[in-house]
């Protein structure tokens, strides 16, 4: 029986080892985790009774495979949850499926609404030309605008910065307004600096037109037979498991041992031994001990950075690109409020009358917070008290080792509070009842510095038959759950019929046709 060792209990280290074994029983598989959670950076954090989504996870996908995955470890709701119960809400239910009310295993299908608070006024996210960004820019910024926007359709840009993707598809007008601070925000690097590849892969499809069709095809009624391509940052519904998106791969992680399969927590993983163009075996470090574990293949979703600098006779040239590519890590503090002082002005319904964004994007580059999550419009089970509290998650971008990095709990509460106040988002300190913070090293993988030379990198790591990295840390790319998912997919597939080659893996998502569209009659 061949031994699998996959480092890393995230999205794409879980589904390669529950994959694994639904397919085979000839293998022996052990997935070492480096901490004692499960999800990586999609897991859900328990603090008084409320959880957090780290970072905010839609489940939603156009490969079909991932959804069927989905469906198989959590079943779709048959009745309404509390929220829409009360609220008389029309969903879509499932034949014979779970009742939320009465279930854990469940997974729930949620409105999608993000929107940009822009000094103090909401946009639609993406933005929309319509009457209410005409009203909140006013005339004139709306003609400066559309004329900014007709000169980038006359006039394109060489797309060799992120900026230039960007102004390419919305003209610099509402380029200066809607990305540019926020990119900054979130990279700590201005867009010029920054790759257009992550442009490419976030918002494929997106520009004015893009959004000018989706109104259009919303306005005018489809015919029967009418195909049409669905942008994936225009999706308005998305599934999402009743305690978060760490309940589903807690979930699979249970499946995965009950298959057979083990999972050692609080195993950090150190080095990876190579020889004779192969991977031998892995060294971790459990309870202050050094561990060498053999393995016949290894499938790692640790940061790529780490895992080449942890490799044996790597090239100095290798070497060095490995350790230039750069990350940009994750804090997000949890407040627990009786109420928001900003207003619900849309016809869509909530508990207490809650604004109904999942998420808050905010460009305002007067303030470091970039987003702000309402966890009670995710899912009323994230919420001890959904119509007595909102539970909100402000989430702030830095670099480990910096001045943010740094600061302590009380600091970040207090910090989070004073530029809640200054948005208007709250009106008094003392409305606070409960807080949380929670700090993810190497959340984003980030697209400048040496990036450019990763291709050096995947041609080294590749000449090992049997190493396959999957996942965004992985693969040191900017995907979504289900682009790494699908890399484990596709190693799994790799792995059973013998296949050495990883062009397939490494395509996931960066080739533009890949899962990218898909056909709705």
């Amino acid at each position: 029986m061949k031994k699998i060792l996959i480092i890393g209990a995230g999205p794409a280290g879980i589904t390669a080892g529950y994959e694994m074994l639904k397919q085979s029983k000839d293998y022996e598989v052990i997935i070492l985790e480096e901490t004692n959670e499960i999800g990586g950076i999609s897991r859900t954090v328990r603090y008084h009774g409320n959880r957090m989504d780290i970072g905010g996870h839609r489940f939603f996908s156009k490969d079909e495979e991932v959804t069927k995955w989905w469906e198989e470890v959590m079943p779709h709701q048959g009745k309404r949850s509390y929220d829409d119960r009360i609220l008389n809400r029309r969903i879509p239910l499932t034949k014979g499926g779970p009742d939320p009310e009465k279930e854990d295993k469940v997974m729930l299908t949620r409105h999608r609404v993000s929107r940009i608070y822009y000094k103090k006024k909401f946009f639609d996210y993406p933005v929309k030309m319509n009457a209410n960004t005409i009203k909140n820019m006013g005339f004139v910024t709306t003609m400066q605008a559309g004329i900014s926007y007709l000169i980038s359709v006359v006039h394109k840009r060489p797309e060799d910065s992120l900026e230039n993707f960007y102004i390419n598809r919305f003209g610099r007008k509402l380029y200066s307004m809607f990305f540019e601070g926020y990119t900054e925000k979130l990279w700590g690097r201005h867009p010029r600096e920054i790759s257009a590849d992550w442009g490419a892969q976030r918002v494929k499809g997106l520009s004015i037109l893009a959004i000018l069709k989706d109104m259009l095809g919303k306005a005018i009624p489809k015919k029967k037979k009418d195909k049409r391509h669905v942008e994936t940052s225009l999706i308005e519904e998305f599934s999402y498991p009743k305690y978060g998106p760490g309940q589903l791969w807690e979930t699979a992680a249970d499946d995965f041992v009950n298959m057979g399969g083990t999972i050692k927590k609080g195993c950090k993983v150190t080095n990876v031994t190579t020889k004779g163009g192969k991977a031998t075996s892995v060294t971790y470090i459990k309870d202050g001990q050094e561990i060498v574990e053999e393995a016949d293949i290894i499938i790692s979703s640790m940061p790529l950075k780490d895992l080449v600098l942890g490799m044996n006779d790597v090239p100095a040239n290798i070497k060095h690109i490995a350790k230039g590519l750069p990350y940009r890590d994750f804090v997000t503090v949890g407040l627990l409020v009786p109420k928001l002082n900003i207003k619900n002005e849309t016809k869509l319904r909530t508990l207490s009358n809650i604004v109904p964004d999942c998420w808050i994007y905010v460009q305002d580059v007067g303030v470091k917070l970039g987003r702000i999550q309402i966890f009670n419009n995710w899912s009323p089970y994230l919420v001890a008290k959904p119509e007595e509290t909102v539970w909100i998650g402000l989430e702030y971008f830095c670099t480990e080792g910096d001045k943010y990095w740094n600061m302590d709990e009380k600091d970040w509460v207090k910090f989070g509070i004073k530029e809640l106040l200054k948005m208007g988002v709250i009106s008094s300190k003392n409305d606070i009842m409960d807080a949380h913070r929670e700090k993810v090293k190497k959340a984003y993988p980030a697209y400048f510095d040496t990036y450019d030379q990763i291709d050096d990198v995947i041609k080294y790591l590749d000449q090992f038959d049997n190493l396959f990295c999957v996942g965004r840390n992985g693969q040191h790319r900017y995907n979504n759950m289900d682009h790494s998912m699908a890399t484990s997919f596709e190693t799994v597939r790799n792995i059973r019929n013998g296949i050495t080659s990883k062009k397939n893996i490494w395509n996931v998502n960066t080739e533009q046709e890949y899962h990218e569209t898909k056909e709705n009659e």
